[in-house]
């Protein structure tokens, strides 16, 4: 097989660049870029020039530029690659994504891929399709590459340490995740300018379709390591909710440069401030076992912080948690909580030989001590960081290219159980209706 070859289509959103941060051997350095003459392209090409011209590993790419209207249209019409890679706007991304895949090409897409219960067709047609052109169509989820996910999934997989899952109640689930984010992120003081359009929840999605679709992704692929559940037989939504995080218009000008509220806001905006719907729970049973997720949006972060994200698995032996909150200083940690003081000693024998098993792939892994819990100390160099997570993701998308029977058939039923939970907890949190009638 000749050297893949990249497209780029409307990069909205600066995970379209991560993607090309690293270089790969096998992918053509020459890459295409369709998209409208617009800021949205300025940025993105910004982006892959600073890889370019980065001091420390810079990369080498060349990039043909097709700037216009109708991008998907010229695209298709002239397919000057293999791959088309998506990351930006979320309403209509599923319709490009389906017509690449009957073009025969294969699509690496950011999430998410679908924000309304109504596309979900259009989502289990993009699968077929892709199946049908013996082509890949994958989801870049960068948090299966973050070593402390690697690593409750591996102890909660253990019955000597974790035991079984416990299945749970809304007020105790079995699985507990929270992930915090803000609107306003600071590089060397100044504004890291956000487009207006990520403010419309039309557009991007409101907190659970989006951001939570990681969160939702990490419970199943925790749970059922190298299964999928079904989405109609193991997934059944109980309850959510959403609210929103206000925004005054110069708290808006600040983190999007614009002076005023766009058109495009004015249902949402109230008295002179915008009504961000941003922030979700939901709560639902997976295989038996009571999930509940909130996925929540700030304005700024306290100086000092930054984004937190909390999860925690709870088994009849022990719990297995990571935190990345204000203790850990910003950098995630893996905790196992033993489930009463006779158990401690067995809890840390058994920890002790899963890190030996895991070993010869994790080399420097330890046990510490930390108070009613223990820790497990992770040496820096396996802590990469998410914008190398995107490298990662394209490494094992690319392998899957190469041969596309090797995509694991676990993965498109767990798309789609994914999806019909995070577009259905949204149309829950609204009160309506999920993909004709609830899940």
């Amino acid at each position: 097989m000749s050297q893949i070859r990249l497209i780029t289509l409307d990069p909205g959103h600066f995970h379209a660049a991560l993607v090309q941060k690293e270089m790969y051997p096998e992918v053509s350095p020459r890459a295409h870029v369709y998209a409208p003459l617009g800021q949205d392209l300025v940025d993105h090409l910004a982006r892959v020039a600073r890889f370019n011209t980065g001091t420390r590993s810079p990369t080498s790419w060349e990039l043909e530029v097709h700037a216009g209207p109708d991008p998907l249209g010229r695209l298709l019409a002239e397919k000057p690659g293999d791959v088309v890679i998506f990351s930006g706007r979320n309403r209509a991304k599923i319709d490009g994504i389906v017509a690449c895949l009957e073009a025969g090409l294969h699509v690496l897409a950011d999430k998410p891929w679908i924000i309304r219960p109504e596309d979900f067709g259009r989502l289990e047609a993009a699968l077929e399709t892709a199946g049908r052109h013996r082509v890949v169509a994958y989801d870049i989820m960068t948090e299966r590459y973050e070593i402390t996910s690697i690593l409750q999934r591996a102890l909660v997989s253990d019955p000597a340490v974790f035991g079984e899952i416990v299945r749970g109640t809304p007020e105790e689930p079995g699985v507990y995740m929270e992930s915090v984010h803000h609107l306003l992120k600071l590089v060397a003081g100044v504004p890291n300018l956000r487009p207006a359009w990520f403010f419309d929840i039309g557009e991007q999605g409101e907190a659970l379709a989006d951001a939570g679709t990681h969160l939702a992704d990490l419970a199943q692929w925790t749970l059922f390591p190298d299964r999928a559940p079904g989405w109609r037989a193991d997934l059944r939504l109980t309850a959510a909710q959403r609210w929103p995080t206000v925004l005054t218009a110069a708290e808006f000008s600040r983190a999007t440069g614009e002076k005023a509220f766009p058109d495009s806001l004015q249902p949402w905006v109230k008295d002179g401030r915008l009504d961000y719907f941003c922030n979700t729970r939901v709560c639902y049973s997976l295989g038996g076992v009571v999930v509940k997720l909130d996925v929540l949006w700030r304005y700024e972060a306290a100086q000092g912080g930054g984004d937190t994200h909390l999860a925690v698995y709870r088994g009849t032996r022990s719990r297995v948690e990571v935190r990345q909150q204000a203790e850990e200083r910003g950098r995630p940690e893996v905790y196992v909580v033993p489930g009463g003081s006779g158990a401690r000693g067995a809890v840390r024998a058994a920890l002790e030989r899963r890190l030996a098993v895991l070993a010869p792939d994790w080399p420097g892994l330890e046990v510490q001590d930390a108070g009613e819990r223990f820790r497990i100390a992770i040496p820096d160099r396996y802590r990469v960081g998410h914008e190398a997570h995107f490298a990662q993701v394209a490494r094992q998308f690319f392998a899957y290219v190469r041969e596309p029977a090797s995509l694991p058939a676990w993965e498109n039923p767990a798309m789609l159980a994914k999806y019909a939970l995070t577009t259905g907890g949204v149309a829950l949190s609204r009160g309506e209706a999920a993909l004709g009638g609830g899940l």
